[in-house]
């Protein structure tokens, strides 16, 4: 059987925001599409069935959290990522740039080298250089591989952040000619440039002189306000090649999601949905809800009576409190099921008013909202 090649085609428009279609040889991703972080090769709390129920199409993994535990090598010897955790679903893998500026310790830029970090975890030195995150990734048989980059903390610092894009440019071009050619997979530059417009269009040019498959937007969701970010996208729309999907990496909120797919982006990943349902809070097509609040002891009704799946309105808000302040993992279970099924519910609406023509109205319903 011939395996169907990696392929991305727009289907619809409605001004800058896109609904189309990623083909992969384990599936197709339709987009805008929301890819449910499983950093640790999993995504807490939710078992594969029922992430695929949501209509989740695509996770996100994590080459610097597996490269420390549990190991590659392991990886590899269970016959790859989608084995090892039993996910039939397509599978993008970040290189770990970010985390090497965020969790770990004592972290050295070397031009040639790469990142020289300590683990996070037990002070273990490791050595990511881009040629070894691109060994990792095919080595965990990702579907959509991430070239590796630096992501600087926000700054205002000009030298500072161009001195790091022309970096990213740099290692992109070793990713690239690492990854060599291979129709099955999709390799995405990441664009970089903090906030400086002539930085990220710089950026951007390097990229598509190199040619890659996708284009992420890279170094935000690191501070930056909602619309210093929407800013930055504005800058860099009429610039993305129209022909390749757009990856804005780390976001985010509905609210951001609304604002970036209005700016031409087709895909998101974040850890709010997930992360939030271990601590209570839950997305509703009302806004969010803090289940943990003490109003919520005597509410006998359920989270969201618009949501159907997974039966998840037998469940109280009065009950999901209770569950929350023992402690119980249950509660945990079920607000994170929620929570990636409204995601996916959103993504679902979106699409289905860019195709009717309706999206501007349905963002302006929910922007403020959500």
């Amino acid at each position: 059987m011939t395996l169907k090649n990696f392929n991305f085609n727009v289907h619809n428009t409605e001004n800058y925001s896109r609904a189309g279609v990623i083909e992969t040889h384990r599936g197709n991703i339709n987009t805008p599409a929301f890819m449910p972080v499983g950093t640790q090769a999993t995504v807490k709390g939710v078992f594969i069935d029922d992430l695929i129920k949501t209509g989740s199409e695509i996770i996100l993994s994590n080459t610097y959290h597996l490269m420390i535990r549990p190991g590659v090598e392991r990886i590899i010897n269970a016959g790859g990522l989608h084995k090892f955790m039993n996910c039939k679903l397509p599978i993008l893998t970040d290189s770990g740039g970010f985390q090497v500026m965020s969790l770990s310790k004592l972290n050295k830029i070397d031009i040639e080298k790469g990142a020289i970090f300590q683990s996070h975890v037990d002070g273990k030195t490791f050595v990511l250089s881009p040629e070894e995150s691109i060994k990792i990734q095919k080595g965990l048989n990702s579907d959509i591989v991430m070239v590796m980059d630096e992501c600087p903390k926000k700054s205002n610092d000009y030298d500072k952040i161009k001195k790091s894009m022309e970096l990213s440019s740099y290692w992109a071009r070793r990713s690239k000619d690492s990854f060599g050619k291979d129709p099955l997979k999709g390799l995405f530059g990441i664009v970089q440039g903090g906030l400086f417009k002539d930085l990220r269009i710089e950026s951007l040019n390097n990229l598509q002189n190199i040619d890659f498959s996708g284009y992420a937007i890279g170094g935000l969701a690191v501070g930056e306000s909602q619309s210093e970010m929407f800013k930055v996208l504005d800058d860099i729309k009429d610039h993305l090649p129209k022909d390749k999907p757009r990856y804005l990496m780390g976001v985010g909120t509905p609210s951001d999601i609304l604002g970036a797919v209005k700016r031409g982006i087709d895909m998101f990943d974040c850890v709010l949905p997930t992360r939030s349902g271990r601590t209570g809070l839950a997305f509703t097509w009302y806004g969010r809800i803090q289940i943990r609040n003490s109003k919520y002891k005597n509410d006998y009704s359920p989270l969201d009576l618009n949501i159907s799946k997974f039966d998840l309105n037998k469940y109280s808000k009065s009950y999901l409190n209770h569950l929350l302040n023992t402690n119980e993992m249950l509660a945990s279970m079920i607000i994170t099921l929620n929570n990636i099924n409204f995601y996916q519910e959103l993504m679902s609406e979106i699409r289905k008013n860019i195709k009717k023509g309706t999206f501007d109205q349905f963002h302006d319903k929910y922007i403020n909202l959500l």
